[in-house]
């Protein structure tokens, strides 16, 4: 077929639906319609899930936790049992002997030690940790540096400052070389945080000190034992190998409170596994993006079939001119190509408006703050070529059915048909 005789069909399709303004505004808005829910109900999915896991991050990369545990008073009991708060002899179990572990250090806080600079007095929570905290959580430096192995090693008296805390202390003026107390005891601020968001924004309100200075001065009160610390950080070698580190974890810390504690057992054990909890998340994000995405779909779906409804509508309303044309010579193909090119131009043209109307609000969204734990709505690929397929699936359907029906018709039965 030549680019006239296309050019032809274009210009005739224009002007029968121009003859029908309403209701092939009605059509196209059905299938603009069910391309913007598409996309903007995937968006917002990936949005939850992108700000999940930007709000994770701000906590630090495949960490895990341990609290302490219960010590039960007889084999398989869950009610009768003693509680116990993990130790740095527990710590260095684990710096020693876990295979599986890459990073681990202990920690150790109080949220009842007074902080002093100048005229300045606050209460925040005051951590003693090992250097290699900030290769575990997320510490990004403003200014200065973090802790050293010489700090801790040499107990130096040093401190570095959450980024609320900076401020209160402060007030904006510099920091670094600059010694404040805490609970009397003098330390040189070496370096500070900077503001945090979601999920460690408490950090802000925090010092950092060497844990060898914060165990000598500042140990927990009313601890069961001398050493005992407030929780222990560590990293798996291999993330994918998260809950076999959880369990040599459990093993190592078990043997030094009471024996051989069933590690299967989550009731006897106080830990938080945030590679879990991110795999949890994940699954209950696709299901949500699945659902939504379904909902899109289905609403794409009813908008190509009020394509094809609208399409058989104009082959039967166009009867006597199909017949007027193939007894003057049109052939089945051309009359095929001429409702085949209205369903498709319906469908294509619809489909690209639904699609550049949820770019645009998607682009518009992500201009504005965005609540803790969320991102604004983004165009995800995937979808948009769900959402294209879909549409030529429906353009080819929508156009070639009713066409197929009008090409077939014979020229003396169609015109037999009444006006």
């Amino acid at each position: 077929m030549s680019m006239q005789a296309l050019w032809d069909i274009f210009g005739q399709t224009l002007r029968t639906l121009w003859a029908h303004k309403l209701r092939s505004f009605l059509t196209m808005f059905g299938i603009a319609w069910g391309v913007f829910s598409l996309l903007l109900l995937v968006g917002l999915g990936e949005g939850f899930r992108s700000g999940n896991r930007k709000q994770m991050a701000t906590i630090g990369e495949n960490i895990m936790f341990f609290f302490g545990g219960r010590i039960p008073a007889a084999e398989g009991s869950h009610t009768a049992s003693r509680e116990y708060q993990p130790t740095y002899q527990d710590y260095l179990a684990i710096k020693n002997n876990a295979h599986e572990v890459a990073e681990v250090t202990p920690v150790l806080n109080r949220g009842d030690i007074r902080v002093i600079y100048d005229s300045q007095s606050t209460n925040g929570q005051v951590f003693g940790v090992t250097s290699n905290y900030n290769r575990i959580r997320y510490m990004p430096v403003d200014r200065g540096r973090w802790m050293n192995e010489t700090d801790d090693a040499d107990r130096h008296y040093v401190a570095v400052l959450g980024a609320e805390m900076y401020k209160n202390l402060f007030e904006g003026k510099p920091a670094l070389g600059q010694v404040i107390t805490l609970n009397g005891y003098r330390f040189t601020v070496i370096g500070t945080v900077k503001k945090m968001r979601g999920e460690s924004s408490a950090t802000d309100m925090r010092v950092f000190i060497p844990f060898s200075v914060m165990h000598e001065h500042f140990p927990l009160k009313n601890a069961e034992k001398t050493d005992t610390i407030s929780f222990i950080n560590y990293q798996p070698k291999d993330p994918a190998r998260h809950l076999e580190t959880r369990q040599e974890v459990r093993a190592l810390v078990g043997a030094n409170h009471g024996g051989h504690i069933d590690t299967t057992v989550d009731d006897y054990w106080f830990d938080w596994d945030t590679i879990d909890s991110m795999q949890t998340i994940g699954k209950i994000f696709d299901a949500m993006n699945s659902f939504l995405g379904s909902v899109g779909l289905i609403t794409l779906v009813l908008g190509a079939i009020g394509v094809i409804n609208i399409m058989l509508i104009a082959v039967t309303e166009r009867t006597r001119e199909i017949g007027l044309r193939k007894a003057l010579g049109a052939t089945n193909r051309s009359i095929l190509m001429q409702f085949f090119v209205e369903g498709a131009f319906l469908t294509t043209l619809s489909g690209g408006f639904g699609i550049f109307v949820a770019w645009a609000i998607m682009t518009a969204l992500g201009q504005l703050p965005a609540p803790p734990g969320f991102d604004p709505p983004t165009l995800v690929p995937s979808s948009a070529a769900i959402a294209m397929i879909s549409l030529s699936l429906a353009g080819v359907v929508a156009g070639l059915y009713p066409a197929r029906k009008a090409a077939l018709l014979t020229p003396v039965e169609a015109l037999r048909q009444e006006q």
